[in-house]
């Protein structure tokens, strides 16, 4: 592939060649390219010397940069910013270099944004994605707080205490008690491909329900799940989830404690999730916000730009989506 400014294509470079060898002034061929005699000689010359090989660009770097920081000094720049968090502006005169070009070091050793460290230990986090769909699934479950009948986002919080009163009878030390729902979300590794139910609770029973219904989801878009990923919350541990994964043919895998960057595909999902879900706008009623799960859904599988799949949607990446073949 040519450099974007460059006035000839590789096949250009192979034309203008040919009109040399055939006997052709350089001077004419160059004023017809719209090219200068000096850059017409460098190809014809580059072709003699290497062959078609020489056609291709080549990279500008220069082979030898004698005034660049010594690793000492670029080792200690990244030690500062793996261990303090600091950025070019303070890093600079802490070892009098400009910020530019801490900046710089920082970009070339992968450190340039703080989001691309794991907070606790500093180091760049490793991302990885597997090669087709249904390789690894992750699962997971965010406790969510119930919506009092009426809501108090929309009406205040005087009417919505008199709504949380209304609502459930149930109280602990006169307080009323509204509850949570635990959202269980299942995210495909490779496509992103993403299935979301609103439950009562988070024990073994309800999640072995809910991982048969979501795999059902998978298998509608033709998705063969080989492994799930969990963490280490009480229903996963139960023998009875991993033997109902079993029973189906699945590979049941948990987070090593105390890591959930390890399950960093549905722990992002579960941010977005509340930002343009849960949160998105106030609803009256926990009926209400669990009603628009399912457009939600709908909107982030096949509409909404996933930047790391390049601004496509999920169903992109799913191999049979429902309709795309016949």
């Amino acid at each position: 592939m040519s450099h974007r400014n460059a006035r000839l294509t590789v096949h250009g470079r192979r034309i203008l060649v040919e009109r040399v060898l055939a006997g052709r002034p350089v001077a004419h061929v160059a004023a017809e390219m719209g090219i200068s005699r000096p850059t017409a000689h460098k190809w014809v010359r580059r072709w003699r010397a290497e062959g078609q090989a020489g056609l291709h660009d080549r990279s500008s770097r220069p082979h030898t940069t004698p005034h660049r920081t010594r690793p000492a000094v670029e080792a200690r720049v990244c030690d500062l910013r793996r261990s303090r968090k600091l950025g070019p502006a303070r890093i600079g005169p802490i070892l009098g270099l400009p910020a530019s070009t801490v900046h710089r070091i920082l970009t070339r050793h992968g450190l340039g944004r703080l989001a691309w460290l794991d907070r606790p230990t500093g180091e760049p986090i490793r991302r990885y994605e597997r090669d087709r769909p249904g390789e690894l699934v992750h699962v997971d479950i965010k406790k969510l707080g119930n919506i009092p009948d009426g809501g108090w986002r929309v009406v205040g919080r005087t009417a919505g205490d008199r709504n949380r009163q209304a609502t459930t009878g149930q109280r602990k030390s006169s307080t009323p008690v509204i509850g949570y729902s635990y959202i269980h979300s299942a995210v495909d590794d490779h496509s992103r491909l993403a299935y979301s139910e609103v439950l009562t609770d988070e024990r073994q029973h309800t999640a072995i329900a809910f991982w048969a219904r979501a795999n059902a989801f998978f298998a509608a878009h033709g998705i063969s799940v080989e492994r799930v990923l969990t963490d280490n919350g009480s229903c996963y541990k139960s023998k009875q989830f991993t033997q109902a994964l079993t029973a189906a043919g699945i590979t049941h895998k948990k987070i090593r404690p105390y890591r959930p960057q390890t399950n960093g595909k549905v722990e992002p999902f579960n941010r977005t999730l509340l930002d343009e879900w849960a949160y998105q706008r106030p609803y009256r009623s926990n009926t209400e916000r669990t009603a628009a799960l399912a457009d939600f859904l709908h909107t982030y599988n096949h509409h909404r730009c996933h930047t790391a799949l390049g601004g496509k949607p999920p169903i992109s990446r799913v191999n049979n989506a429902p309709g795309r073949y016949t």
